[in-house]
């Protein structure tokens, strides 16, 4: 599994192959894809890139899934004894990215072996036959049978 470390908006954010993260809000149209500029670190198991800022043949490419606003920070301002109540209020924006590619322009790379796993999983139909519960009859005897006996 390939992580790096990128930086947006003056943010850094560790990003790895197949999943999403959330930045803040880019100018970008949904279902976009793009490359960021600075990757700080790439790591690929035992092998890893540090930059001197940046590692200058990595790219990470990302795709735009949503922008979505994030929870809502509510500030508070008391002053007691002096009728001062101030209340507000605020909602960040962000953009969810899904992560493509990282690694060196034009390299090609096999799938790897957990998303082929997931795959055949999927695909493989299920030929046991459901397992059916038997309700288990009670031995006790009820207070109306009781009676009449």
């Amino acid at each position: 599994m390939r992580t790096a470390i990128v930086e947006s908006g003056g943010k850094q954010y560790r990003a790895v192959e197949g999943s999403t993260i959330d930045v803040d809000r880019l100018a970008h149209e949904v279902g976009k894809k793009f490359d960021f500029e600075r990757v700080l670190l790439m790591a690929d198991g035992e092998v890893v890139m540090v930059g001197t800022p940046t590692v200058g043949e990595i790219i990470v490419s990302a795709t735009v899934v949503d922008h979505i606003k994030g929870p809502k920070v509510t500030s508070f301002k008391y002053r007691p004894k002096k009728r001062i109540r101030v209340k507000g209020g605020h909602r960040h924006f962000y953009t969810r990215l899904m992560i493509d590619f990282i690694g060196k322009a034009g390299e090609e790379r096999k799938v790897e072996a957990k998303q082929e796993v997931v795959a055949d999983v999927a695909n493989v139909e299920t030929t046991e036959e459901p397992k059916v519960e038997k309700k288990k009859t009670s031995t006790k005897k009820s207070a109306a049978t009781k009676k009449t006996e």
